[in-house]
């Protein structure tokens, strides 16, 4: 019998890598390289702000009021300015950026959880494709993907750059599923990010799975894990129904 979910994907940053942990080690490597900050620097409060100023120039860029180049310049002007070094210009925020990035990249870790995951929902769950949609700049994404190794594994790829939209908007899980073609009620999605992932992809059509890794209060509109491991489960479960 067919399958009622014959495609799932993942969001990518937050969900099958941990960009938060590696965003935190770059920021603090590349801080002790950076002149002039103060020596008694609350580098637990830098990179709080750094998370913080990254979602939100990220929320710009995704709703198109800043390309991605600008958005890296705003989170790293911000932060410079906040920390008393001065109004940095474009040229030191992009050197001082290509060495975080370098520190960014170096750190790239999957979370422990997805490679078991993807090699039962590879046996288990053969006939169901599998893939990414995810925000960002098609480059710097793809890249990821095969730096990981999870370019073979999920070889579905839907990125908001290379499609002119942007989660949460509906209109990147309607390309996804034009692009798989395939109905949106026949497609899970896996993301970390409650309104952004699992609300919007249920507003699309599609089986919204909230990858609440950190527990707290969960909406009953959607379902909702702790942990990957709970993926293959699911999905036999959305099959039966």
């Amino acid at each position: 019998m067919e399958p009622t979910v014959r495609a799932l994907l993942f969001d990518l940053d937050g969900t099958l890598i941990d960009h938060d942990t590696a965003a935190s080690l770059a920021l603090a490597e590349t801080l002790a390289t950076t002149s002039d900050v103060p020596s008694d620097l609350d580098r637990d409060h830098a990179a709080r702000r750094w998370k913080e100023l990254e979602r939100h120039a990220m929320d710009r860029y995704a709703a198109g009021e800043l390309t991605f180049l600008g958005q890296r310049r705003l989170r790293i002007v911000s932060l410079a300015a906040e920390l008393g070094l001065g109004a940095w210009d474009d040229t030191r925020a992009e050197a001082w950026f290509a060495t975080y990035l370098r520190h960014y990249e170096a750190a790239w870790r999957l979370f422990p959880d997805v490679r078991p995951v993807l090699d039962v929902l590879i046996e288990r769950h053969p006939r169901v494709r599998l893939g990414v949609l995810t925000n960002g700049d098609s480059q710097q994404q793809r890249h990821k993907l095969r730096d990981i190794g999870l370019a073979d594994d999920l070889p579905a790829v839907i990125i908001s750059s290379e499609v002119g939209a942007a989660k949460p908007s509906p209109e990147i899980f309607e390309r996804a599923a034009d692009l798989l073609g395939l109905r949106p009620g026949h497609i899970a999605y896996v993301g970390d990010r409650l309104r952004t992932d699992a609300l919007a992809a249920e507003q699309a059509g599609m089986h919204g799975i909230w990858l609440n890794r950190h527990g707290g209060p969960a909406p009953s509109s959607v379902s909702v894990i702790q942990t990957l491991h709970d993926v293959p489960a699911l999905l036999t479960s959305l099959n039966r129904t």
